[in-house]
């Protein structure tokens, strides 16, 4: 088993940034492929960036490329996502997912508010 915990969420005015946390515990992560998912109020949860195992490929969002980055550190089982020039309509719960085909196991943490003003 996996527990997720995230961190980083906050109030931030549009064009700010923040860094969001998902620290990893019960298992290494570092085999795991990783993403960040998140659901704005009324609309259905949706893909914002992930990386493979070991940080091989990553991809991300349309809406967010250019101004997330998601990362890991495998020596602190942590995966961030650093967001920038933010907006309004990044304003959603982040949710933090890791994972293994070959296992079939998937987690995910409890979420992180980011609320973007105007």
């Amino acid at each position: 088993q996996v527990q997720l915990v995230e961190s980083g969420g906050g109030l931030v005015q549009a064009g700010g940034s923040l860094r969001l946390s998902c620290a990893a515990s019960g298992r290494t992560v570092s085999s795991y492929s990783v993403g960040w998912y998140r659901q704005a109020p009324g609309k259905e949860r949706e893909f914002v960036a992930s990386t493979t195992s070991w940080s091989r490929y990553t991809s991300y969002a349309d809406s967010v490329k250019g101004r997330f980055t998601i990362s890991r550190d495998n020596a602190k089982n942590t995966v961030y996502l650093q967001m920038n020039s933010l907006k309004p309509e990044d304003t959603a719960i982040y949710y933090c997912n890791v994972g293994r085909s070959d296992t079939s196991e998937n987690y995910w943490g409890q979420g992180t508010q980011v609320t973007v003003s105007s």
